[in-house]
């Protein structure tokens, strides 16, 4: 909004709007006059906003922190990626440009928030007339683009708080990462699709994998906050509905961990000593410090880790301890690297990128090198000379979510393309009735899509706007001093696990207690868990609603508070399996391509 040829920032307007929409329009007065310096902006005929993390959270007060390469950058050049290929496709929105309007979240909720104001914007400023300027002249705005659909955002948090404000203008919204099983609620969130399965799904997978390896007792670590708590509130819930697990105790991570809380929640879990497993819902950085905690407090080869989509196949978190990460199992949506994309960001540089004005920033930070007197980094820096190149001057991997930021982009094209044939037969270039897209319609487009994504799955969503559960299983291994994640099943509705043995005999070290065990294979090292050693069979497949005849062990599964930290509950069943302390015994087991 400009007033006597000056932007709305300096215009001190009064404003007589209904209270319902004063905050709003405060908080886009703060961000208008940064907007267009902080925001990538492509011109088409259909515009879709995007939400990503480019930065990371900042500290003491900083909205904005460190650059993310991979999680930031690599998803939205994947975005960029996307339109360019649909607008160079003949048989996709034909004659039809899509553009963009991509912003940073800082991977922070309220952030995130003040930023996607910029989306319903159009939506807002189309009536003047109760906006008065000081000397009483009408103000002049600036045009706004008009928003079609949102892609993102990343985090849980993030996307349950924009979602808010999206549904209020009915603007469609899909996630390529959000993944907390309370976005599944229709009636509170019924704008919201993504191309990601929810927590909900990867919950009863980790639940299938601990009874089929025989663990029936357990403890729990959430990070606080949505995806975490969710996560965990989902596997306890499923585990009780088929009985025969035991949930120890339940940890929670802080948002901001005091020094030391760590090494605390390390030593509360081992009061627990028999509930060796730990299932994990915890952020990236919180999965790091778990282990260094584990680590510190020389704990290796004790817990028995099983970590959610947040570990999956991560280096970071395990980076330098390897060890204590050894045998950990991990869960990621199934997914496949994009060799289009691969080819695409590998040729980007200064000169042909112009676009996203984060590169600069990226081309810093990746090569290690300053740009100009104008630079981010210290002047100790060697300069950049333009010349170096992703993966040929740098280490390159694609960013894991590469492939749903794409799908989410089709999804929207193609909800489009489809509502364009229907309301538009034989026009050319965008009709009357869809120069102002209508969200609710679009919405049911969204709901609609059918198409192989670009991993040649299927993409689809239910009526909640999620997407079917599909996963790959991994485990941390160590051979020959050398780590790496190894598939050892997958999850789609039903698990199938399989541990490939190259030896024939293995030590058995039982817990008869928890009726827990760790295998110990020496060559290779790998770890195997047995319920008991007449149990040593091949279990039935086990469904997504299965039922696991346990009634007893049901019936005991009355919870009890107790004054422990972080909420920490026991029930009575799990009191007497702690109790419960027998001899350990050794045994001998032979396998051969063991499955599951």
């Amino acid at each position: 909004m400009v007033c006597e040829g000056k932007r709305s920032a300096s215009c001190p307007c009064f404003f007589l709007l209904t209270a319902k929409f004063y905050w709003i329009l405060t908080m886009m007065q703060r961000t208008h006059s940064q907007e267009y310096a902080h925001s990538i902006r492509v011109d088409g005929d259909i515009i879709l906003g995007g939400l990503f993390p480019v930065h990371a959270k900042g500290e003491r007060g900083v909205p904005c922190g460190e650059l993310k390469k991979e999680k930031g950058i690599h998803r939205l050049e994947a975005m960029l990626y996307a339109i360019d290929q649909i607008n160079k496709d003949p048989d996709l929105l034909s004659n039809i440009t899509l553009g963009v309007r991509i912003l940073d979240t800082c991977s922070r909720d309220t952030y995130a928030l003040e930023q996607s104001l910029t989306f319903v914007q159009a939506l807002i400023e189309k009536d003047a007339s109760d906006v008065k300027c000081a000397n009483g002249d009408p103000p002049i705005f600036t045009k706004p683009d008009k928003i079609s659909g949102v892609i993102g955002a990343a985090a849980s948090s993030v996307s349950i708080m924009v979602a808010n404000i999206l549904r209020l203008f009915k603007i469609p919204q899909i996630s390529y990462a959000s993944t907390a099983p309370e976005l599944s609620d229709n009636t509170r969130y019924d704008f919201f699709s993504r191309v990601v399965p929810p927590d909900s799904y990867q919950a009863q997978a980790m639940v299938d994998i601990v009874t089929a390896l025989g663990w029936n007792y357990v403890s729990t670590l959430a990070s606080e906050g949505n995806y975490g708590e969710s996560g965990v509130e989902a596997f306890t819930q499923i585990s009780r509905e088929i009985g025969g697990v035991c949930i120890a105790q339940s940890q929670k991570i802080p948002r901001e961990p005091r020094p030391g809380e760590f090494e605390k929640i390390i030593k509360r879990l081992l009061e627990t000593p028999n509930a060796r497993a730990v299932i994990m819902f915890a952020n990236e950085d919180d999965i790091r410090r778990i282990l260094e905690a584990a680590k510190k407090l020389n704990q290796s080869g004790h817990f028995l880790w099983i970590g959610s989509d947040s570990w999956g196949s991560k280096i970071a978190p395990v980076y330098q301890q390897e060890e204590i990460a050894e045998g950990a199992v991990t869960i990621l949506p199934k997914r496949a690297s994009i060799d289009g994309f691969d080819r695409y960001f590998r040729s980007r540089t200064l000169a042909n990128n112009r676009r996203n004005v984060w590169f600069a920033e990226f081309w810093e930070e990746n090569f290690g090198c300053k740009l100009g007197s104008h630079g981010k980094r210290n002047s100790h820096v060697k300069k950049c000379t333009g010349l170096e190149r992703i993966a040929r001057d740098s280490s390159y991997e694609q960013e894991g979510k590469v492939q749903f930021v794409i799908d989410a982009v089709y999804s929207m094209a193609y909800a489009l393309h489809n509502m364009h044939k229907d309301l538009c037969p034989g026009y050319i270039g965008l009709c009357p009735r869809m120069s102002a897209v209508d969200g609710k319609e679009l919405l049911g487009y969204i709901r609609a899509v059918n198409f192989n994504g670009s991993a040649g799955t299927p993409v689809t969503f239910n009526e909640n706007g999620d997407a079917p559960g599909r996963y790959d299983i991994f485990q941390y291994q160590i051979t020959n001093k050398s780590a790496e994640y190894k598939i050892i099943g997958h999850w789609t509705n039903q698990l199938h696990l399989k541990m490939y043995i190259q030896t024939t005999t293995l030590t058995v070290s039982m817990s008869l207690s928890a009726s827990v065990s760790l295998g110990m294979l020496y060559m290779p090292k790998v770890y195997i868990i047995i319920f008991h050693p007449e149990q040593n069979v091949q279990k039935r497949k086990r469904s997504f609603k299965a039922v696991v005849t346990a009634a007893t062990v049901q019936s005991k599964l009355i919870q009890k508070g107790n004054d422990r930290p972080n909420g920490e509950v026991k029930s009575e069943l799990c009191e007497s399996l702690e109790t419960n302390t027998s001899s350990t015994k050794t045994t001998y087991i032979s396998y051969s391509n063991h499955s599951i």
